[in-house]
């Protein structure tokens, strides 16, 4: 399996403040489903960022295709737009990602950056406002769409320019449960029908079977606390409480007191029979 990713000691630290990121090793594969999981302020977002070019490290090697990220390698030709083509960065809010007066133009800003035609520009606008079921906003302006529509889109702006790998910041965040699902079965499709790299930034433990078969789990302190399969990370009950992932309540039994570990789950709305809405 090639690396697409290739960490080597990496550390970051934002002007003025402790680092965000120590010493990360690892490697991230091809065709990989990668969840970087962490409490919020763990770094995951800065190490994402350091995938995407957007931050370099400041010590240690950051490789991307097999090439060194540098701020001069990601603006030089052949790597540096080659680069921006294979590797999309969808925000996790996404009117940070979304500047054009309409989604046509939002979609067909990237290929116009890469000096793509006219004709083939507009065959992959409407093909990937397709793909995503979205044809009908093509005239709309971004800033008046919902949440889901807004992170529709987003992707959709990265999709049309045929990324291999996918980074993916909180992505589900702000969405409704029915955008999570249809956003998550659309990045499981993606995976298995182009074999896309997946790495996704989240907090959330519930996100992760759908999203990742192996977990990188950031610890408080801004390093590597481990590098598991999704499911014995999950199942590792003394890891997750040592990265505040999940917290002992404690309860009382008559005149015993004891804990268990809990995590913070999202609620999901189901409708049973009359329109009643039940959270599990």
């Amino acid at each position: 399996m090639d690396k697409v990713f290739d960490f080597r000691g990496v550390s970051f630290a934002y002007p003025g403040r402790e680092p965000s990121l120590r010493d990360a090793t690892f490697d991230v594969g091809e065709g990989e489903r990668l969840a970087v999981l962490g409490a919020n302020g763990s770094g995951k977002s800065t190490l994402l960022h350091l995938m995407d070019g957007l931050y370099f490290a400041q010590s240690g090697e950051v490789r991307a295709f097999g090439q060194r990220l540098t701020p001069e390698a990601v603006e030089r030709p052949p790597f540096g737009p080659l680069f921006r083509k294979r590797a999309g960065f969808l925000f996790q809010n996404s009117d940070a990602q979304l500047f054009c007066p309409s989604v046509e133009e939002e979609l067909a800003f990237g290929p116009l950056q890469m000096g793509w035609k006219e004709e083939e520009i507009l065959r992959r606008v409407g093909d990937t406002l397709g793909l995503l079921g979205i044809a009908h906003l093509r005239d709309r302006p971004p800033h008046g769409l919902s949440s889901g529509e807004k992170k529709k889109v987003a992707l959709a702006s990265l999709l049309i320019l045929s990324p291999v790998v996918l980074l993916l910041d909180e992505p589900t965040a702000g969405l409704d449960p029915r955008s999570q699902g249809m956003l998550l079965e659309l990045l499981d499709d993606l995976h298995g029908r182009g074999g896309l790299t997946l790495v996704t930034a989240t907090h959330d433990l519930e996100l992760l079977p759908h999203i990742a078969d192996r977990v990188l789990v950031l610890g408080e302190d801004h390093r590597i606390a481990a590098d598991l399969p999704t499911e014995r990370a999950l199942g590792d009950t003394d890891l997750l409480l040592s990265v505040n992932l999940i917290h002992a309540h404690r309860h009382r039994h008559g005149a015993m007191v004891h804990s268990h570990p809990h995590q913070h789950t999202r609620t999901h709305d189901h409708a049973h029979g009359e329109g009643k809405d039940h959270l599990h």
